[in-house]
């Protein structure tokens, strides 16, 4: 099998919960040497949350897959030489603390360049690590409302709604992630520095918001909740079949929208010169969901999805996890991937994307036993058994 493409990148994690160790995840899922720190006794939350196989969380598996578990007090001097140790020997620091924690520990961006100049240091915090919010406690839900998501998420009539995950810390940490893979080409090729990469789950969020900006900066244009619909392109809509069943109808191209009018029945409509652009369509955007809701409640859910996949009209029914475990697009691609867990028990897991030809990316163990990589680690850092076992007995790890 060819080398996975982050092969020979070593990465520091001093991440808990999403943001910061889904990060790391994606790294270590293509190669990286991901090396998680935790503290003794307890480690990551995540451990517990959700549910649980035995007493470990089975999201935990999936999120720590392919790394190292090391437990550090930091509290301890001791801790701390080990800490500063790894990260000197790191291409990556991964943290998500609140900002100015990291320099109370002594681990400051500043301070820890002094021994490792290429070191790239990745920081995820609410708010950044500038600005007067900079030292408020801020989680993926608080980005996801400062950043504008939560605002057009829902129906006009009602409060704001989340989406069911947390989909704030995890866009942040897709930015985290491909910031610190800019980092590293920058010091390839521009000699050798490394830098801080500052990542904020507001900004992360607010990055997304498509078009707010300008319209607002232009016209004074506040997009305002539209439930299903999407705002400003139609057709774009869920619509409720004959035998309850959900369906996503996407008819927004000019071509598809009369290839979708067609196949419904409304061949007035497809030949209609006012709707051949999506201006037009918008200006009867009501118009044209009743008559889409019209013929779908009219009909069971197959045979929606029937006739509009043969007028090739982007449709889908909207899946649930049993719905995606079953399909043969998901099975084809391989998405899911058998994880063998301590005991001798095994869970499917999501496979890894994205999907490199050449490199892919991979599974190669489960999330990590709390500590089980601490002496191998040591070990090479050059601790010898005896010094491994004194720092157990005194607490370090």
């Amino acid at each position: 099998m060819n080398q996975k493409p982050l092969a020979g990148v070593r990465v520091i994690e001093f991440g808990t919960l999403i943001a910061g160790p889904f990060c790391t995840r994606i790294m270590a899922e293509f190669g990286a040497e991901v090396i998680k720190i935790e503290t003794p006794g307890t480690g990551d939350p995540l451990r517990k949350w959700r549910k649980l196989h035995g007493d470990t969380s089975l999201w935990w598996y999936v999120q720590a897959r392919n790394k190292q578990s090391v437990t550090l007090n930091l509290k301890s001097e001791a801790g701390l030489e080990v800490a500063r140790k790894l990260i000197a020997s790191a291409d990556i620091v991964v943290e998500n603390f609140r900002p100015g924690v990291m320099e109370k520990l002594g681990l400051g961006y500043e301070k820890l360049k002094e021994d490792n100049a290429g070191l790239v240091m990745v920081r995820l915090s609410g708010f950044g690590q500038t600005g007067p919010y900079r030292d408020q406690p801020g989680f993926g839900a608080i980005g996801e409302s400062m950043g504008g998501l939560r605002y057009i998420t829902g129906y006009p009539d009602r409060p704001p709604v989340k989406t069911g995950i947390s989909i704030g810390d995890s866009i942040a940490a897709l930015w985290a992630a491909l910031g610190a893979l800019m980092a590293l080409r920058h010091r390839e090729v521009n000699g050798g520095a490394g830098q801080v990469v500052d990542v904020a789950l507001y900004e992360a969020v607010f990055a997304m918001m498509e078009s707010m900006v300008p319209e607002f900066d232009m016209f004074g244009f506040i997009r305002e909740r539209t439930g299903n619909v999407m705002p400003g392109i139609t057709p774009s809509n869920t619509h409720t079949s004959r035998d309850g069943k959900h369906i996503i109808v996407g008819g927004n191209g000019d071509a598809i929208f009369k290839r979708l009018m067609k196949a419904i029945g409304r061949q007035d409509l497809a030949d209609d010169p006012t709707l051949a652009d999506n201006a037009g369509r918008d200006a009867r955007a009501a118009e044209i969901y009743g008559t889409i809701d019209d013929w779908v409640r009219c009909h069971d859910a197959d045979e929606v999805i029937s006739t509009l996949k043969a007028a090739d009209v982007p449709t889908s029914p909207i899946f649930s996890i049993a719905d995606m475990m079953a399909d043969p697009q998901f099975q084809a691609r391989e998405m899911f991937e058998s994880l063998a867990l301590p005991g001798g028990a095994s869970v499917n897991a999501p496979g890894v994307v994205p999907r490199l030809t050449g490199t892919p990316g991979g599974t190669e163990w489960p999330g990590p036993a709390l500590g089980e990589h601490t002496q191998a680690v040591l070990n090479a850092l050059g601790y010898s058994d005896e010094d491994v076992a004194r720092l157990n007995a005194d607490g370090v790890i």
